[in-house]
């Protein structure tokens, strides 16, 4: 259950980004058989549209890219967190700048008539990145043309095997972590969660190392934007490839999320909730360490049980 604490004051003024993040809504609040008025904050879902300019300065190419469901706040991070786990940049020196195109309104969304007490934005909801003149843009990686998800058709193999053409080189997996370090870690991501704590509905990745420490958060409606607006502040930063470090998921591991761990270097994921079986695939084939079911005093290893310590086995 979300609790129904505020956003203080003093994290809206250390992100103020998160004043875009939320929005307040009059409800009719049922508890049994009776209702009262109440105030609810409701997750803000906008979409956001990357546009990439690449070539020579004289002869730019500009294509849209992506259109993805978000929560406003840390786009920045999001859009080079995609562009990093897509294969597309491999530095942080790849990327000119990243800007917000402010009079862009020709969202797919743009056109739809909401009530009044929902605004859309779309004041900063088209993102420009202009590439250095010398990166060599696959626009086939940005098709996406090799995930596999619960609607495409593309075989679990394909998949796995288009990753090991783009992923980043690998040492060997030598992060290790105690199994009561890993019991401690959902608390402190709930912690962490702003806007979770406000709102019930939104999705966490947070980075820790292998002492516990927190490192850093980020959230959003959709999982897969959360983590790359965290590994894209990381990559932004010069940070990658992570290999000493664990990512946390609030929710389930898919193969979409192992694969953009796997584009950052992280050594080991946990999620509250299950992985798929080419998530665990993925983490055995690439060395990742996996661990679902992170939650009250018990978890589940599918891969890289050896990298983590302070249990017995029967």
């Amino acid at each position: 259950m979300k609790s129904s604490a505020p956003i203080s004051q003093q994290n809206l003024q250390a992100n103020p980004e998160l004043s875009r993040a939320t929005h307040a809504l009059a409800i009719e609040k049922v508890v049994g058989f009776s209702s009262h008025h109440a105030q609810d904050s409701l997750a803000v879902e906008e979409p956001l549209e990357i546009q990439l300019a690449h070539g020579a300065l004289d002869a730019r190419s500009v294509k849209s890219i992506s259109v993805t469901m978000r929560t406003p706040g840390h786009d920045f991070d999001l859009v080079a967190g995609f562009l990093m786990t897509e294969g597309v940049v491999r530095d942080p020196n790849d990327i000119d700048q990243i800007v917000y195109l402010a009079n862009s309104t020709e969202l797919p969304a743009a056109n739809l008539q909401m009530e009044s007490a929902l605004p859309y934005r779309p004041e900063k909801n088209v993102v420009r990145v202009d590439l250095a003149p010398d990166v060599a843009v696959s626009l086939a990686n940005l098709e996406r043309n090799f995930y596999t998800t619960s609607s495409c058709g593309i075989c679990g193999k394909a998949s796995l095997l288009a990753l090991q053409t783009v992923c980043p080189p690998r040492r060997k997996n030598v992060f290790q972590i105690e199994a009561d370090t890993l019991y401690q870690l959902p608390n402190r991501l709930r912690e962490a969660q702003t806007l979770f704590n406000q709102t019930g509905g939104i999705h966490g990745a947070a980075l820790f190392n292998s002492a516990g420490e927190f490192l850093s958060v980020r959230e959003d409606v959709g999982r897969h934007n959360a983590v790359d607006k965290l590994l894209g502040a990381e990559f932004l930063a010069d940070r990658t490839p992570l290999r000493d470090t664990l990512l946390l998921l609030s929710g389930r591991a898919s193969f979409e999320l192992l694969q953009k761990a796997l584009m950052g270097g992280v050594a080991m994921v946990a999620s509250v909730g299950a992985p798929s079986s080419l998530a665990v695939q993925v983490a055995k084939d690439f060395d990742i360490t996996l661990a679902g079911f992170l939650r009250e005093g018990h978890f589940n290893i599918y891969n890289g049980a050896h990298h983590i310590l302070g249990y017995t086995s029967d």
